[in-house]
């Protein structure tokens, strides 16, 4: 049988109680799992259970679909599921079946997938509004509106109600993602635990003349040691490569003199950890590049400062922006007043992305970062990343002993009530803890 749920039942229960207090009364909710997908002929990739799914049921089967039924009788949470196949499980692994279904995860009721087909319509029958994920998912569009059709077929001939409304899942719930709870937390605390463990493994194991896939499999390593995976594919970036945003060919020598740029994070129960750290391969920082770190670091201080109740969102970038754009006119790579190189965005060839972003079962998690045309403030739950950084890429216009060089520093910072906890506190981020680290591991890098 799969694993048991992680999430508490009583929590997972609250869950969809609540998105079924959203919805109505009167609305049916369909929400699918994730499906197995071929990678090339019979290789299938990892399977991923999709995170609205996950986040409802904590079921972690491919090709199951939940269905939540406000008021029904004889159980407002319905799960199909691949049934128990003895011969299957030989091949693939165990199944929890309809009857774990109930018994493990708490479902009212369970029937094997197969059978659905059968038994959806019929769930549709008298409900106003159909909820699901409408446009994620172009053949399951396609299912949904087939077993409307059979619904409107009944209807001609029985005066059974259609749905006649219809609500993007989204909607009711990724508000409801946005703020997470005890449970959730925990999750995130553990995983940021792994990362940083992962971080400071590469930087101890790291020395010239590595590959950056090896120091990327010293991540690697540290994340399935623990039993979890990668969040999103590892950036492990030496020198220029450093400065490309999302670089994951990870297939470079380290060079002596180079900054190494790691951004990393593992998940754990699906939720997710995003961490950067950038430090010397050599195991010192040289002169330019220490000073575009501790730019770097001071915008990040001041962002994560910002980071309390009652603030915008938008507060830690525009500390951050300012903090950068002042920076880089100590370093000559600006001329001019503050505000006015702000307000022109001269700042953007050398920073050129946001300051952060939600985080939770999604590295790039759900929920609206406006509300109406305003910056949304921030509430206790809500889980951010903190990332500023400079990039001075081989083509900038910048002094000559700066190109190459790519810093960014990235910790995750959950919203509390009386102003901000960083989970991934604990990984080196100074300049004297990230050298004091790489010295713990001079034996490992001679």
């Amino acid at each position: 049988m799969s694993r048991a749920p992680q999430i508490p039942a009583g929590e997972l229960a609250r869950r969809r109680q609540r998105l079924m207090r959203a919805a109505g009364r009167d609305a049916l909710i369909v929400i699918p799992g994730a499906v197995e997908t071929t990678r090339n002929r019979d290789v299938e990739y990892p399977f991923r259970q999709n995170s609205d799914f996950l986040y409802l049921t904590d079921f972690e089967e491919p090709d199951a679909i939940a269905v939540l039924a406000p008021g029904r009788e004889a159980g407002e949470y319905i799960l199909f599921c691949r049934d128990r196949d003895p011969k299957m499980e030989t091949w693939t692994g165990r199944r929890a079946g309809p009857d774990g279904a109930m018994e493990h995860f708490g479902a009212d009721c369970a029937f094997p997938v197969d059978d659905i087909d059968e038994i959806l319509p019929g769930l549709m029958e008298n409900r106003r509004e159909l909820c699901a994920p409408f446009g994620r998912d172009e053949g399951f569009d396609r299912r949904l509106f087939g077993w409307l059709q059979q619904v409107r077929r009944r209807a001609a001939r029985s005066g059974v109600r259609v749905p006649h409304e219809f609500a993007a899942l989204e909607h009711h719930l990724h508000e409801q993602r946005l703020f997470k709870k005890a449970p959730e937390l925990k999750m995130m605390r553990h995983a940021a635990s792994i990362s940083v463990g992962a971080h400071k493994r590469a930087m101890q194991a790291c020395r010239p003349g590595m590959t950056e896939y090896q120091v990327a499999a010293e991540i690697t390593h540290e994340f399935h040691r623990h039993g979890t995976e990668a969040a999103y594919p590892s950036i492990v970036g030496g020198g220029e490569n450093g400065c490309i945003l999302h670089y994951i060919e990870n297939r470079d020598v380290l060079r002596d003199g180079d900054l190494l740029l790691i951004d990393a994070g593992c998940e754990h129960r699906g939720y997710a950890s995003d961490i950067t750290r950038t430090f010397p391969v050599g195991g010192r920082f040289g002169g330019r590049q220490r000073e575009v770190y501790e730019i770097v670091l001071d915008a990040q201080r001041a962002a994560i400062d910002a980071v309390r109740p009652g603030h915008h969102w938008n507060d830690p970038h525009d500390v951050a922006v300012r903090e950068l754009t002042r920076g880089l006119r100590d370093l000559g790579v600006l001329e001019g007043e503050l505000d006015a190189l702000i307000e022109d965005e001269a700042y953007r060839p050398f920073y050129m992305h946001r300051t952060g972003h939600w985080l939770g079962l999604d590295v790039h998690d759900v929920g609206d970062y406006r509300v109406g045309e305003a910056w949304r403030q921030l509430e206790p739950g809500m889980v951010m990343t903190v990332e500023p950084g400079l990039y001075f890429g081989p083509y900038c216009e910048a002094p000559e002993d700066l190109r190459g060089i790519g810093v960014r520093i990235e910790d995750d910072v959950a919203v509390t009530r009386d102003g901000h906890e960083v989970l991934t506190e604990a990984c080196p981020k100074t300049v004297e803890a990230i050298e004091a680290c790489m010295a713990d591991g001079a034996p490992k890098r001679r």
